[in-house]
This record gives structure tokens, C-alpha cells and sequence, in this order.
């Protein structure tokens, strides 16, 4: 469904990718180019938009995840720093909504309301300032957020809302702003998950962040586009090359699971699964969580 990625800025806290499936045959490698060329980005079609973003996994996998590792909520990983009246710039508006979305999906994780709300009301400031704020159902947004037991009325509203957000913005030529909002929640999401792991280093939490080469190659290819379209995009760029450096020589390969079945239409569907090992040293994760830590607060200053 596109526009998927999106349901993570009201739900959970990560955005965490399995890979691409055309890529899940022995290794992941990068391109042999050291960044993606602007000529192929500008060809994604709105079908390999849309596959990007399916790519990003459930968030209800993550939110067992940290679950079952009983992690506690802080208030240090979030980005209290961000005033939504005080950014000047699109630019700024739309990485800042996904940053703050990212964060108001691990405050609602944790149950935590009164903060909750108030980074949904910054929210609702950034969208309104970048004209989008009319496919938000923020009422609703509000009273569900309020009550966990709806949490499937939740991510429908969310990803209805975000998919008319991120239709109008393409269709209006204005796709550089929905690139910002998926790499706001990535970058936060990606900073979160390297936050708990260096005080929780549990090896699922670790696959999770090393399998991110993968996404990682996509955001480059949604963001490639706009590199030379000012200062503000040429800087993240860099950020994002830096950081593909970093996890350059992180092997991930791919092998067979075990098929799965399950129940469809009152039929026997069987679904082939695969499995990922991800091959990366303390050394190597250490490398980015820095680099992520050095990327995630650099966003996050300008206000």
C-alpha cells in the first residue's frame, strides 16, 4: 500500500526493513557507484515509491521486540529540543514532522499521553504550515491516541492520512517534502533503535539495525533527486553517503526458512519464508551509532 511507511509516525518508534525482496538472494551488496545516480532516481515510479515503502517492516515487530526485552521508556532519546513555531523553512517543517512522528510513536508505545499529545499539536503546527494539514483526522487522531484498545483504528487513520499526504505532495511537485518526512521518521527511528541497543545489546535489536543497509540504499534513491537543490538537501546528502560509508562493509545474506501456512478466503495459503544474517563487529556497530548520534542531532539543532 503506498504510503505504508507512513503509519509508523502515529504507531511505533522504528522503521526497520528485512530488505528488499529482489535483493533477498545470497548477498546484499551497495552499487558499485559510491552514491546513487540522480538520472536513475528521477525514474522511480510512484509503483517503486510504493515498494520502498512496504519494505519498511510492521512496527508491531519492533514494539515486541523492545517489549519482550522490557526496556524502559527515556525521555533523553526524544527530540524535545524541536519547536514547531520556530522552523522557517519547508525544509525544515516537513524533516521535523517525521522526526517529532517517529517520537510521538514510541511516547504512545509507552503509553505516555500528556506528552503524547503534545508533539501530535506540534505535528499538526508542521503540516498546516506545509498545507497538508487538511488530510489529518487530528480529532480522531487525539481521542485514539488516548485509548491503546484502538490501535487498529489508529494505523488505519494514520496510513489513510499519510498516503493523501504523500499522493498530494508528489502529484503537486512538491515530492521533495515527502522524501524529507520518510527520512525525519527513518533517521529518528534509526537513532531510537541505536540508542536502546548500546545500553541493551540484544542481538535481534543489532540484526535489526545492521539489516538497515538495505533501506538505507532506498533512501539515498528517494533523496538523490534533490541533492544539488540547495545547501539544505546538498548537507543531508553527504549525511546519508557518510553514513552508507559506514555500513559499507556489513554483509547481509539471505537464505530459506521454513514455508509458512496460514488461512485465507477459507483457503490453505503456504508462503515461503526467508531469513537474513547479518554479519557486523562491535567495531563496525559502534561506527553507527556514532554516526547516527552525530546525523540525528545535527537535524535536530536548527530550530
Amino acid at each position: 500500500m503506498k504510503g505504508r511507511i507512513f503509519l509508523l509516525i502515529i504507531t511505533v518508534f522504528v522503521c526497520f526493513s528485512c530488505g528488499n525482496s529482489s535483493n533477498k538472494k545470497g548477498e546484499f551488496v551497495f552499487p558499485e557507484a559510491d552514491s546513487v545516480p540522480s538520472s536513475e532516481a528521477e525514474k522511480l515510479s510512484p509503483e517503486a515509491i510504493a515498494d520502498i515503502s512496504r519494505n519498511i517492516s510492521s512496527p508491531v515487530e519492533i514494539a515486541n521486540l523492545l517489549q519482550l526485552l522490557e526496556v524502559p521508556f527515556s525521555q533523553n532519546y526524544l527530540a524535545t529540543s524541536i519547536d514547531a513555531n520556530k522552523q522557517s523553512t519547508n525544509f525544515d517543517k516537513a524533516l521535523k514532522m517525521g522526526i517529532l512522528g517517529a517520537d510521538l510513536g514510541y511516547l504512545n508505545m509507552y503509553e505516555k499521553t500528556g506528552s503524547s499529545l503534545d508533539v501530535l499539536s506540534s505535528i499538526r503546527k508542521l503540516a498546516d504550515d506545509i498545507k497538508v494539514g487538511q488530510f489529518f483526522d487530528f480529532e480522531s487522531i487525539k481521542r485514539l491516541s488516548l485509548n491503546k484498545s484502538n490501535l487498529d483504528s489508529l494505523l488505519f487513520i494514520s496510513i489513510d492520512s499519510y498516503t493523501k499526504i504523500d499522493n498530494y505532495l508528489r502529484e503537486n511537485d512538491r515530492g521533495q517534502l515527502s522524501a524529507l518526512i520518510i527520512i525525519g521518521v527513518w533517521i529518528e527511528g534509526q537513532y531510537l533503535a541505536t540508542q536502546v541497543v548500546s545500553q541493551y545489546p540484544d542481538t535481534m535489536l543489532i540484526d535489526r539495525i545492521g539489516e538497515q543497509k538495505i533501506i538505507l540504499n532506498d533512501l539515498l534513491l528517494l533523496i538523490r533527486p534533490y541533492c544539488n537543490s540547495g545547501s539544505e538537501f546538498t548537507s543531508i546528502c553527504e549525511d546519508f553517503q557518510n553514513l552508507k560509508d559506514k555500513y559499507r562493509e556489513i554483509k547481509i545474506t539471505f537464505t530459506q526458512g521454513d514455508p509458512v501456512s496460514v488461512e485465507k478466503d477459507g483457503g490453505l495459503v503456504i508462503t515461503q519464508t526467508e531469513k537474513s544474517i547479518v554479519e557486523m563487529s562491535d567495531e563496525q556497530l559502534k561506527g553507527i551509532i556514532e554516526i547516527t548520534k552525530k546525523i540525528r542531532n545535527r537535524l535536530i539543532s536548527n530550530n
